[in-house]
């Protein structure tokens, strides 16, 4: 998985309290203990925070981590339904196919890479939206895909 920055975090945690609910979204993660205070919060900002300093950036496994990440899959999960993720299962094949047993890309792989990529991101948008997409994969990317990803965007 990739690392996300703080203002990566910030972004996702966003995206997912405007599609749940900021109030909703600190309930789910406080019945999963991945928060530790009641404390009413008023912005997505403030929730990025706290989670991002309580996960390590989701680099720790901890509850912070497997909440958010957990909330982050339902979310995603009840948008695509079955169907759709067992397409995208299909699409992670081809990248995943394109990458060596040490998670690498594998160099005479890159173009094939690259169109797999673009095509896993346009069936992912075409469903949950681009920004959503973008940070999905982001968050199940490996290092050097997330790299690639990070260039696309901009």
């Amino acid at each position: 998985m990739a690392h996300l920055s703080a203002k990566e975090f910030e972004e996702a945690v966003t995206l997912l309290a405007e599609e749940i609910g900021l109030q909703r979204l600190r309930d789910k993660l406080v019945r999963m203990r991945a928060l530790v205070t009641r404390v009413p919060l008023h912005s997505a900002q403030r929730l990025a925070q706290q989670l991002y300093l309580l996960s390590g950036g989701l680099r720790r496994q901890v509850p912070a981590t497997l909440g958010f990440l957990a909330v982050w899959n339902e979310t995603l999960h009840a948008k695509l339904g079955e169907e759709g993720e067992k397409k995208l299962e299909e699409l992670a094949e081809k990248v995943n196919a394109c990458l060596d047993p040490e998670e690498r890309i594998v160099p005479e792989k890159r173009e094939e890479l690259e169109a797999a990529l673009g095509e896993y991101e346009a069936a992912l948008a075409s469903t949950v939206g681009p920004r959503l997409a973008h940070f999905d994969m982001l968050l199940k990317a490996v290092p050097e895909v997330a790299d690639i990803l990070r260039a696309r965007k901009s």
